[in-house]
């Protein structure tokens, strides 16, 4: 039991002296939507496609993309759109188990 002890309270000690790292885990994306009559010349500079906030949510989140909030701003010509949200934590639970040691 002492060697317990010996061996625990150091490992608890140095588990206790790690500093708390604040990490901000969200992030936001956005895109513009066409909206009536656009002029051909911000038709032309502007890219209009409202898929492309999932697209890059995909792309930064190798877990999938959990979204809280959804923004629709006027904007002229059109309206932008913004998701804001956060990737799903990775984790390993008996269910998906065979998917985290399988190749």
């Amino acid at each position: 039991m002492r060697l317990f002890f010996v061996l625990a309270l150091p490992a608890m000690l140095s588990g206790a002296c790690t500093p708390f790292i604040p990490i901000r885990d969200a992030f936001s994306t956005s895109a513009a939507i066409p909206t009536g009559n656009i002029p051909p010349e911000f038709a032309e500079f502007n890219r209009y496609d409202p898929q492309v906030n999932a697209i890059v949510s995909d792309q930064m989140c190798a877990t999938p993309y959990i979204l809280e909030t959804e923004k629709s701003l006027r904007a002229t010509p059109g309206e932008f759109v913004s998701w804001s949200g956060r990737c799903e934590q990775y984790e390993i639970r008996l269910d998906n188990l065979a998917e985290h040691f399988s190749p």
